[in-house]
């Protein structure tokens, strides 16, 4: 029996494992794609776009492997919440390559177009996406429950921050585009670059509330009252 549980452990480590390869590639991706959007370099932005495939992969494997081990293992209690959170983490994280790749196509769409505006706040607010996603990383490996709580619950205020930043962003556009209708494609275009960081924003959210209910079993709102976002099941 003890063989048997440490095989299980075995099973469920490789699994998170597979968890942190992933939100690696990701976090990659979004890193890349936002380097791509600010120079405005085709080829990092293409290889973001070729990149998903991969990341798109890795989450097919998470999933197959998951649900291999709910039909051999048929978990209860805090096992099951946590290959629940292992499938549900690694769909969030796939829907982050998704906006990633969005952003690399705007890029593209953007071209040698001029802009309205320097690209600065877009990264800014991404710099910002990508450490929210990092603290629900960290809140995901740790191992003691209430230190688990207080890592993703802190991840609430900075989606706070990036949704004010997101809508100092739209209301500058806006005006920019009033000003200029030549100004209107090209800020148009940024405004779904902007639209995809604070998605990434949201999913970060996401994964920081599902976090609390694999550690806690507690189902808590970590961030605004983003519609979008999803409740731990």
């Amino acid at each position: 029996m003890v063989l048997g549980r440490e095989a299980f452990d075995r099973d469920l480590g490789q699994l998170e494992a597979q968890v942190v390869l992933l939100s690696a590639l990701v976090e990659s991706s979004v890193l890349i794609s936002l380097l791509a959007l600010k120079g405005r370099d085709l080829e990092l932005a293409s290889r973001v776009i070729a990149d998903d495939d991969l990341i798109d992969d890795k989450r097919f494997e998470i999933e197959m492997a998951c649900a291999e081990i709910l039909r051999r293992e048929a978990p209860i209690a805090g096992d099951l919440r946590r290959i629940l959170t292992i499938l549900q983490l690694a769909g969030e994280l796939e829907r982050i390559g998704d906006y990633a790749e969005g952003i690399a196509k705007i890029t593209h769409l953007l071209s040698d177009k001029p802009l309205p505006k320097e690209i600065i706040d877009i990264p800014r607010m991404g710099d910002r996406a990508i450490s929210m996603l990092k603290h629900s990383l960290e809140a995901f490996l740790t191992r003691d429950p209430d230190k688990a709580e207080a890592t993703a619950m802190g991840v609430g205020p900075h989606d706070h921050a990036v949704d004010a930043m997101y809508a100092n962003i739209q209301s500058e556009l806006m005006e920019l585009m009033r000003q200029d209708p030549e100004n209107v494609e090209t800020g148009t275009y940024l405004m779904w670059a902007a639209h995809n960081v604070e998605r990434i924003a949201d999913r970060a959210t996401n994964i920081a509330e599902r976090v609390v209910f694999q550690a806690t079993g507690k189902l808590v709102r970590v961030g605004g009252d983003d519609d979008d976002a999803e409740s731990p099941t």
